[in-house]
């Protein structure tokens, strides 16, 4: 991933499932809802996904007692089925996630440009929070 002037940031998880079914609930509206948030007083509401170059990833994230929320919106740059995604999110940051098969599991690797605003371990702990959860949600699926 080209860098900028801002830092990139590097989170990973190892699923026990195998790449296609992680491909179609990581990228699945229906499955996004279920697991795009950091910590249960928060939710995905709605998501819409266009998995094609050109195509836009939509997602709403609120907490549950509706008093704060805001919109997740990038549009695709790159996908490589069952490999490779990359975005670009509406303030021009940069994405990239790989999905790694080892054995029947599969590594999700997720690069992405820090925002300047919020400190780096917050950034990276919020991230990995969702990708956890994502995890989680994935292994009771397999």
């Amino acid at each position: 991933m080209k860098t900028t002037n801002k830092p990139i940031i590097t989170i990973s998880a190892v699923i026990a499932s195998p790449v296609e079914k992680v491909w179609e609930l990581y990228n699945g509206p229906a499955h996004i809802t279920q697991w795009n948030f950091a910590i249960p007083e928060w939710h995905c509401p709605k998501a819409e996904n266009d998995l094609r170059i050109g195509g836009k990833l939509c997602s709403r994230m609120e907490a549950k007692d509706g008093s704060f929320g805001f919109d997740f919106e990038a549009t695709y740059d790159e996908v490589i089925p069952h490999q490779k995604i990359v975005y670009t999110l509406t303030d021009g940051r940069k994405v990239m996630i790989n999905f790694d098969e080892l054995e029947g599991k599969t590594k999700i690797t997720t690069q992405f440009q820090a925002e300047l605003e919020n400190p780096i371990e917050m950034q990276r702990d919020g991230w990995q929070a969702i990708l956890n959860n994502f995890k989680n949600y994935a292994e009771t699926k397999s």
